[in-house]
Protein backbone atom coordinates (compact mmCIF):
# COMPACT_ATOMS: atom_id res chain seq x y z
CA UNK A 1 0.00 0.00 0.00
CA UNK A 2 1.26 3.49 -0.84
CA UNK A 3 1.71 5.93 2.02
CA UNK A 4 -1.59 7.16 3.45
CA UNK A 5 -2.41 10.85 3.86
CA UNK A 6 -0.84 12.50 6.88
CA UNK A 7 -2.71 14.25 9.63
CA UNK A 8 -1.69 16.99 12.08
CA UNK A 9 -1.09 19.31 9.15
CA UNK A 10 0.78 22.58 9.78
CA UNK A 11 -0.59 26.01 10.61
CA UNK A 12 0.88 28.91 8.61
CA UNK A 13 0.54 32.49 9.77
CA UNK A 14 -0.12 35.10 7.09
CA UNK A 15 1.76 38.38 7.46
CA UNK A 16 0.19 41.34 5.69
CA UNK A 17 -0.20 45.09 6.38
CA UNK A 18 -3.99 44.80 6.09
CA UNK A 19 -3.98 42.45 9.07
CA UNK A 20 -1.88 44.82 11.15
CA UNK A 21 -4.08 47.76 10.19
CA UNK A 22 -7.17 45.89 11.37
CA UNK A 23 -5.56 44.42 14.48
CA UNK A 24 -6.11 40.73 13.69
CA UNK A 25 -3.96 37.65 13.11
CA UNK A 26 -4.70 35.17 10.33
CA UNK A 27 -3.54 31.56 10.20
CA UNK A 28 -4.09 28.99 7.45
CA UNK A 29 -4.61 25.36 8.44
CA UNK A 30 -2.71 23.66 5.61
CA UNK A 31 -4.89 20.60 5.13
CA UNK A 32 -3.98 20.80 1.45
CA UNK A 33 -0.73 19.13 2.53
CA UNK A 34 -2.28 15.87 3.72
CA UNK A 35 -1.53 14.09 0.43
CA UNK A 36 -0.82 15.15 -3.17
CA UNK A 37 -3.90 13.35 -4.53
CA UNK A 38 -6.27 12.82 -1.58
CA UNK A 39 -6.03 16.13 0.20
CA UNK A 40 -7.85 18.14 2.80
CA UNK A 41 -11.48 17.63 3.65
CA UNK A 42 -11.90 14.91 1.01
CA UNK A 43 -9.49 12.67 2.89
CA UNK A 44 -11.05 13.51 6.23
CA UNK A 45 -14.53 12.65 4.90
CA UNK A 46 -13.50 9.46 3.10
CA UNK A 47 -11.26 7.93 5.75
CA UNK A 48 -13.88 6.18 7.88
CA UNK A 49 -16.06 5.32 4.88
CA UNK A 50 -13.11 3.41 3.39
CA UNK A 51 -12.41 1.65 6.68
CA UNK A 52 -16.11 0.75 7.02
CA UNK A 53 -16.19 -0.67 3.49
CA UNK A 54 -13.23 -2.94 4.24
CA UNK A 55 -14.59 -3.89 7.66
CA UNK A 56 -17.89 -4.96 6.07
CA UNK A 57 -16.11 -7.07 3.49
CA UNK A 58 -16.68 -4.97 0.37
CA UNK A 59 -14.08 -4.99 -2.38
CA UNK A 60 -15.85 -2.33 -4.46
CA UNK A 61 -16.90 1.21 -3.53
CA UNK A 62 -19.11 3.52 -5.58
CA UNK A 63 -19.88 7.21 -5.49
CA UNK A 64 -21.41 10.03 -7.53
CA UNK A 65 -20.09 13.35 -8.84
CA UNK A 66 -19.70 15.85 -11.63
CA UNK A 67 -17.15 15.64 -14.41
CA UNK A 68 -14.77 18.03 -12.60
CA UNK A 69 -15.51 16.79 -9.09
CA UNK A 70 -12.82 16.99 -6.40
CA UNK A 71 -14.69 14.16 -4.72
CA UNK A 72 -14.39 11.85 -7.75
CA UNK A 73 -10.68 12.68 -8.05
CA UNK A 74 -9.99 11.98 -4.37
CA UNK A 75 -12.27 8.94 -4.20
CA UNK A 76 -10.43 7.22 -7.06
CA UNK A 77 -7.03 7.85 -5.49
CA UNK A 78 -8.18 6.87 -1.99
CA UNK A 79 -9.74 3.63 -3.23
CA UNK A 80 -6.45 2.69 -4.87
CA UNK A 81 -4.55 3.48 -1.64
CA UNK A 82 -6.87 1.11 0.25
CA UNK A 83 -6.85 -1.64 -2.38
CA UNK A 84 -10.52 -1.19 -3.28
CA UNK A 85 -12.12 -1.17 -6.72
CA UNK A 86 -13.87 2.13 -7.44
CA UNK A 87 -16.86 3.09 -9.57
CA UNK A 88 -17.67 6.71 -10.34
CA UNK A 89 -21.20 7.60 -11.49
CA UNK A 90 -20.74 10.84 -13.42
CA UNK A 91 -23.44 13.46 -14.04
CA UNK A 92 -24.21 13.93 -17.75
CA UNK A 93 -22.97 12.26 -20.92
CA UNK A 94 -19.55 10.87 -21.70
CA UNK A 95 -17.27 13.27 -23.56
CA UNK A 96 -14.03 12.07 -25.16
CA UNK A 97 -11.23 12.68 -24.71
CA UNK A 98 -11.75 12.61 -20.95
CA UNK A 99 -11.03 15.81 -19.07
CA UNK A 100 -8.03 15.76 -16.66
CA UNK A 101 -10.18 14.94 -13.60
CA UNK A 102 -11.81 11.89 -15.17
CA UNK A 103 -8.61 10.83 -16.93
CA UNK A 104 -6.87 10.83 -13.55
CA UNK A 105 -9.72 8.88 -11.94
CA UNK A 106 -9.49 6.27 -14.69
CA UNK A 107 -5.70 6.07 -14.27
CA UNK A 108 -6.32 5.15 -10.62
CA UNK A 109 -8.47 2.22 -11.75
CA UNK A 110 -11.87 3.85 -11.41
CA UNK A 111 -14.61 2.48 -13.65
CA UNK A 112 -16.66 5.36 -15.02
CA UNK A 113 -20.36 5.22 -15.81
CA UNK A 114 -22.75 8.05 -16.63
CA UNK A 115 -26.22 9.19 -15.54
CA UNK A 116 -28.17 11.80 -17.45
CA UNK A 117 -28.68 15.10 -15.66
CA UNK A 118 -32.42 14.59 -15.03
CA UNK A 119 -31.88 11.18 -13.41
CA UNK A 120 -28.87 12.48 -11.50
CA UNK A 121 -31.03 14.92 -9.53
CA UNK A 122 -32.44 11.88 -7.70
CA UNK A 123 -29.31 9.77 -8.02
CA UNK A 124 -30.16 7.47 -5.11
CA UNK A 125 -33.08 6.04 -7.10
CA UNK A 126 -30.52 4.66 -9.57
CA UNK A 127 -28.84 2.46 -6.95
CA UNK A 128 -30.90 -0.73 -7.61
CA UNK A 129 -30.07 -0.60 -11.33
CA UNK A 130 -26.41 0.10 -10.54
CA UNK A 131 -26.32 -2.99 -8.32
CA UNK A 132 -27.85 -5.04 -11.14
CA UNK A 133 -25.08 -3.80 -13.42
CA UNK A 134 -22.05 -3.86 -11.12
CA UNK A 135 -22.97 -6.24 -8.31
CA UNK A 136 -22.75 -5.38 -4.63
CA UNK A 137 -20.80 -2.30 -3.54
CA UNK A 138 -20.33 0.10 -0.67
CA UNK A 139 -21.81 3.48 -1.53
CA UNK A 140 -20.39 6.81 -0.42
CA UNK A 141 -22.77 9.74 -1.06
CA UNK A 142 -22.01 12.55 -3.46
CA UNK A 143 -19.53 14.88 -1.79
CA UNK A 144 -18.80 12.15 0.77
CA UNK A 145 -20.90 13.76 3.52
CA UNK A 146 -22.45 11.34 6.02
CA UNK A 147 -22.07 10.42 9.71
CA UNK A 148 -18.73 8.67 9.06
CA UNK A 149 -17.48 11.75 7.23
CA UNK A 150 -18.33 13.91 10.24
CA UNK A 151 -16.24 11.62 12.45
CA UNK A 152 -13.25 12.13 10.16
CA UNK A 153 -13.66 15.91 10.05
CA UNK A 154 -14.07 15.91 13.84
CA UNK A 155 -10.46 14.75 14.08
CA UNK A 156 -9.51 17.94 12.25
CA UNK A 157 -11.48 19.92 14.83
CA UNK A 158 -9.57 18.16 17.58
CA UNK A 159 -6.27 19.14 15.91
CA UNK A 160 -7.42 22.76 15.80
CA UNK A 161 -8.31 22.63 19.49
CA UNK A 162 -4.64 21.87 20.21
CA UNK A 163 -3.43 25.03 18.46
CA UNK A 164 -1.11 27.25 20.51
CA UNK A 165 -3.46 30.25 20.29
CA UNK A 166 -7.14 30.62 21.03
CA UNK A 167 -9.14 30.50 17.80
CA UNK A 168 -11.74 33.25 17.82
CA UNK A 169 -12.99 32.59 14.27
CA UNK A 170 -12.72 29.48 12.09
CA UNK A 171 -13.50 29.98 8.40
CA UNK A 172 -14.13 27.19 5.90
CA UNK A 173 -15.56 26.74 2.42
CA UNK A 174 -18.85 24.83 2.02
CA UNK A 175 -20.08 22.43 -0.65
CA UNK A 176 -22.50 19.92 0.84
CA UNK A 177 -21.99 21.20 4.40
CA UNK A 178 -20.45 18.03 5.81
CA UNK A 179 -17.06 19.58 6.54
CA UNK A 180 -18.57 22.58 8.31
CA UNK A 181 -20.85 20.31 10.34
CA UNK A 182 -17.89 18.16 11.39
CA UNK A 183 -16.03 21.25 12.53
CA UNK A 184 -19.01 22.66 14.41
CA UNK A 185 -19.44 19.41 16.32
CA UNK A 186 -15.78 19.19 17.35
CA UNK A 187 -14.33 22.71 17.70
CA UNK A 188 -14.19 24.58 21.01
CA UNK A 189 -17.46 26.24 21.98
CA UNK A 190 -15.57 29.54 22.28
CA UNK A 191 -14.79 29.60 18.54
CA UNK A 192 -17.18 31.22 16.08
CA UNK A 193 -17.46 29.23 12.83
CA UNK A 194 -18.12 30.89 9.46
CA UNK A 195 -18.93 28.87 6.35
CA UNK A 196 -18.50 30.26 2.82
CA UNK A 197 -20.83 28.39 0.41
CA UNK A 198 -19.46 27.84 -3.09
CA UNK A 199 -22.97 27.73 -4.55
CA UNK A 200 -25.18 30.68 -5.34
CA UNK A 201 -28.21 30.56 -3.06
CA UNK A 202 -26.37 28.46 -0.48
CA UNK A 203 -28.78 29.30 2.35
CA UNK A 204 -30.30 25.82 1.95
CA UNK A 205 -27.17 24.61 3.73
CA UNK A 206 -28.49 25.91 7.06
CA UNK A 207 -31.05 23.09 7.07
CA UNK A 208 -28.60 20.44 5.81
CA UNK A 209 -25.91 21.38 8.33
CA UNK A 210 -28.40 21.41 11.20
CA UNK A 211 -29.51 17.93 10.14
CA UNK A 212 -25.90 16.69 10.21
CA UNK A 213 -25.33 18.30 13.61
CA UNK A 214 -28.48 16.76 15.10
CA UNK A 215 -27.14 13.29 14.30
CA UNK A 216 -24.12 13.78 16.59
CA UNK A 217 -24.47 12.24 20.03
CA UNK A 218 -22.62 13.11 23.21
CA UNK A 219 -22.41 16.89 22.87
CA UNK A 220 -25.13 19.22 24.08
CA UNK A 221 -23.82 22.65 23.09
CA UNK A 222 -22.17 23.78 19.89
CA UNK A 223 -20.24 26.91 18.93
CA UNK A 224 -21.95 29.85 17.29
CA UNK A 225 -21.91 29.42 13.51
CA UNK A 226 -23.18 31.15 10.41
CA UNK A 227 -22.90 31.16 6.62
CA UNK A 228 -21.60 34.09 4.61
CA UNK A 229 -23.49 33.96 1.31
CA UNK A 230 -21.78 36.95 -0.31
CA UNK A 231 -18.76 35.31 -1.94
CA UNK A 232 -20.08 32.70 -4.39
CA UNK A 233 -18.78 34.72 -7.39
CA UNK A 234 -21.83 33.88 -9.46
CA UNK A 235 -22.03 30.14 -8.81
CA UNK A 236 -20.21 26.86 -8.33
CA UNK A 237 -17.50 26.89 -11.02
CA UNK A 238 -17.68 30.44 -12.36
CA UNK A 239 -14.30 31.83 -13.39
CA UNK A 240 -14.30 35.50 -12.41
CA UNK A 241 -11.23 37.68 -13.20
CA UNK A 242 -11.33 39.37 -9.78
CA UNK A 243 -11.12 36.00 -8.04
CA UNK A 244 -8.40 34.65 -10.34
CA UNK A 245 -6.29 37.78 -9.77
CA UNK A 246 -6.71 37.49 -6.01
CA UNK A 247 -5.63 33.83 -6.04
CA UNK A 248 -2.56 34.55 -8.18
CA UNK A 249 -1.46 37.39 -5.88
CA UNK A 250 -2.14 35.29 -2.77
CA UNK A 251 0.09 32.50 -4.10
CA UNK A 252 2.79 34.99 -5.06
CA UNK A 253 2.81 36.70 -1.65
CA UNK A 254 2.34 33.73 0.70
CA UNK A 255 3.31 30.69 -1.41
CA UNK A 256 -0.12 29.11 -0.87
CA UNK A 257 -2.00 27.89 -3.92
CA UNK A 258 -5.78 28.25 -3.86
CA UNK A 259 -8.50 27.07 -6.27
CA UNK A 260 -11.50 28.93 -7.65
CA UNK A 261 -14.37 26.68 -6.53
CA UNK A 262 -13.88 26.62 -2.76
CA UNK A 263 -10.74 27.91 -1.07
CA UNK A 264 -10.22 30.92 -3.34
CA UNK A 265 -13.73 32.23 -2.64
CA UNK A 266 -13.42 31.59 1.08
CA UNK A 267 -10.03 33.34 1.37
CA UNK A 268 -11.22 36.29 -0.73
CA UNK A 269 -14.18 36.58 1.64
CA UNK A 270 -11.99 36.41 4.73
CA UNK A 271 -9.74 39.22 3.50
CA UNK A 272 -12.72 41.31 2.42
CA UNK A 273 -14.32 40.91 5.84
CA UNK A 274 -11.03 41.90 7.50
CA UNK A 275 -10.78 45.03 5.33
CA UNK A 276 -14.36 45.95 6.26
CA UNK A 277 -13.52 45.63 9.98
CA UNK A 278 -15.97 42.78 10.53
CA UNK A 279 -13.60 40.92 12.86
CA UNK A 280 -12.99 42.58 16.25
CA UNK A 281 -9.48 43.84 16.92
CA UNK A 282 -7.37 41.26 18.70
CA UNK A 283 -9.08 38.34 16.93
CA UNK A 284 -7.21 35.19 15.93
CA UNK A 285 -8.70 33.90 12.66
CA UNK A 286 -8.03 30.46 11.20
CA UNK A 287 -8.92 29.73 7.57
CA UNK A 288 -9.08 26.06 6.59
CA UNK A 289 -7.31 25.19 3.35
CA UNK A 290 -9.37 22.14 2.40
CA UNK A 291 -7.32 21.11 -0.65
CA UNK A 292 -9.03 20.49 -3.98
CA UNK A 293 -6.16 21.88 -6.04
CA UNK A 294 -6.71 19.31 -8.80
CA UNK A 295 -9.13 21.72 -10.52
CA UNK A 296 -6.14 23.97 -11.26
CA UNK A 297 -4.68 21.22 -13.45
CA UNK A 298 -7.93 20.92 -15.43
Amino acid sequence: MESLPKENTPMQEIKDPVLIENGVRLFVKRDDLTHPEVSGNKWRKLKYNLLKAKEDGYDTILTFGGAYSNHIHAFAAAGKLYGLKTIGVIRGEEHLPLNPTLAFAKSQGMQLTYLDRTSFRDYRSAIPQLKNTFGDFYMAPMGGSNDLALAGVAELGEELNQFDHNIDYLCAACGTGGTLAGLITSISSETKVIGFPALKGGDFLYEDINEFISSVKGRNSFPEWTLNLEYHFGGYAKKKPELMEFMALFNQKYNIELERIYTGKMMFGVFDMIKKGLFPKGSNIVALHSGGLQINRS
